[in-house]
């Protein structure tokens, strides 16, 4: 008997899909390409081109031969750029093919079989597939709009047991925009003191895309440096999604097992994005504030207006370029069974794509995105404001 051809899954992806985001904003675009007018709120990748004396930087590089293997670290040059921190060598930093390389490098070099990671919900919608992948079990833990979308010490304390290993903090937030306060920050540092199995890691990737003070977590505990990755990257401040470029700061013998792990899967992160990544880091950015003060000002019309419309309650977020509103009595009035439902119907019957909350570990929920245009915010809110009022 001729054995199956069936293919069949690996247990540890049987679960794991390409995520909800990028499905809606793929369909959005096939619905484009079929003649729909659609406006897409859907994806996290800001408008603004990447600076210019950045592309000149790695044209430059191309030019000059600089398009072989690096170090598996990434360059001398780029990894020193980004431990110009205080306290930071070379030697604790990793450089990776975007930031969500560095987080599948650390699952995949700390994980075993049964290892928990805490993950606040909402949370970005990789986080828990990447545990899942690395063979650890994610635990999620529900940080509802009334608590401001936030971890608090005492659910920190409740979640952590034994086969705890990591905490996954977001901050500023995607999909919430929340900031941690450095006092915020503090406190959970001090829950975490009392328990040296659970290391941290700190994604701190819109970093530079703040409306209010943001602290880094290892700034706001340098006493558990000594457990704490650092994760970031160009992708959202310089507008460098495509170039792929993120990295880690952490302790030396971590860093070391993530490079291990990256030597075996991509070698090391693109010589010429490389190089791009560091003018972006030693350049003159003198181009985040007028970006930043644009975003702040997309924030307000968009806040603004999706509190308007009767049946969305919108918190104004702290950082970031997401708004996520309570949709509860949309999806109530609409007879809808699900967030996700809703959605679908918005981008059926007005052309808009916004992903629901669901994708982030919070139903009831919906996450838009303002790294667009004016025009783009302006029409959209008209067509949601349009799809509310068809409800009753």
């Amino acid at each position: 008997m001729n054995a199956s051809t069936d293919f069949r899954r690996a247990e540890r992806i049987a679960t794991v899909e390409i995520s909800e985001i990028v499905r809606l904003s793929e369909r959005a675009a096939d619905m484009r390409v079929a003649g729909r007018d659609v406006i897409a709120l859907s994806t996290g990748e800001p408008d603004f081109p990447t600076p210019a004396p950045v592309v000149e930087a790695a044209h430059a590089a191309a030019l000059a031969g600089k398009t072989r293997y690096t170090a598996t670290a990434g360059t001398a040059e780029l990894r020193d750029a980004v431990a110009a921190r205080p306290g930071v060598t070379r030697a604790e930093v990793l450089i990776s093919t975007g930031a969500k390389q560095v987080l599948a490098n650390a699952m995949l070099a700390t994980l075993d079989p049964g290892d928990e990671v805490l993950v606040p919900a909402p949370y970005w919608s990789s986080y828990t597939e990447i545990v899942t992948m690395a063979g650890g079990r994610a635990v999620v833990i529900t940080c509802p709009m009334s608590a401001d979308f936030k971890l608090s010490p005492e659910a920190l304390e409740a979640a952590i047991t034994p086969k705890t290993r990591w905490l996954m903090l977001n901050s500023p937030s995607n999909p919430t925009g929340v900031v941690y306060t450095a006092d915020e920050l503090r406190a959970l540092a001090d829950v975490l003191a009392r328990h040296p199995n659970v290391w941290i890691i700190a994604d701190e990737i819109y970093e530079h895309l703040n409306y209010v003070p943001v602290m880094s977590f290892r700034d706001a505990a340098p006493e558990l440096e000594q457990r704490t990755l650092i994760v970031n990257g160009v992708s959202k401040a310089w507008s460098m999604t495509g170039w792929r470029i993120g990295w880690g700061i952490g302790p030396k013998a971590l860093i070391a097992a993530m490079t291990a792990v990256q030597g075996q899967v991509t070698s090391g992160a693109c010589s010429v994005s490389q190089a791009a990544g560091l003018a972006a880091l030693t350049g003159d950015n003198e181009h985040l504030k007028p970006r930043c003060a644009a975003f702040r000002a997309r924030r307000d019309k968009l806040v603004a207006g999706l509190n308007a419309i009767d049946g969305i309650q919108c918190p104004n977020p702290d950082g970031a370029f997401y708004v996520f509103p309570s949709i509860t009595r949309l999806i109530e009035r609409g007879g809808f069974a699900s967030d996700a439902a809703f959605c679908t119907w918005l981008l059926d019957e007005v052309g808009v794509a916004i992903v629901p909350g669901r994708a982030f570990g919070l139903e009831g929920h919906a996450r838009i995105s303002f790294a667009y245009a004016d025009g783009e915010l302006d029409e959209g809110l008209a067509r949601i404001a349009d799809a509310a009022g068809r409800l009753g």
